[in-house]
Order: structure tokens, then sequence, then C-alpha cells
């Protein structure tokens, strides 16, 4: 499989603002498009935390600290999910 390289540009300055090395706003910034990407429905959960560089546990976790849900499920979806297990 190969692998692609997303290049974003933002100075030291930014890095500075929000206290972050380099590293440290790699990954937060690859978390935070896992985590859209997830909560879109464009990704599962564990191709998120794969994306993200995390486990699916420690994924599903980050989100709850971003304020985002754990589920990505729609209401509409949700309740297929529930008609589906009362019926067996």
């Amino acid at each position: 499989m190969s692998q692609n390289i997303l290049t974003i540009e933002y100075s030291d300055d930014l890095l500075f603002k929000l206290g972050l090395s380099r590293e440290g706003f790699s990954n937060e910034a690859r978390m935070l498009l896992a985590a859209k990407l997830y909560e879109l429905g464009r990704l599962s959960s564990g191709e998120a935390a794969q994306f993200s560089g995390k486990s699916r546990v420690e994924f599903l976790f980050a989100l709850g600290q971003l304020g985002m849900p754990m589920s990505n499920l729609r209401p509409e979806d949700l309740d297929q999910e529930l008609n589906f297990a009362l019926d067996e």
C-alpha cells in the first residue's frame, strides 16, 4: 500500500500560540482530521483510529475530550439498530 503525504504550511508563531511542538501539532492535526472524518461517517472508528495513530479505544476516548460523541450513528441509524436488536 502506498503512503501519501499532506503538507500544511504554518509558522512558528502558530506553534508558539498553541503551545505545541511540531510533533505535537502534527499529532493533534491528525487526530482532529480523523475525528471529523469519523463524525461525517467517512471513516469507521477503526479506520479513524489507525489514521490518528491511536488504538480504537484511545481514539474513542479522545473524541470525548474533544467534545464529540463516541458514536457517529445518526438518529435514523440508531432507530434501525434498535429495531434490529428488538426483532431478534
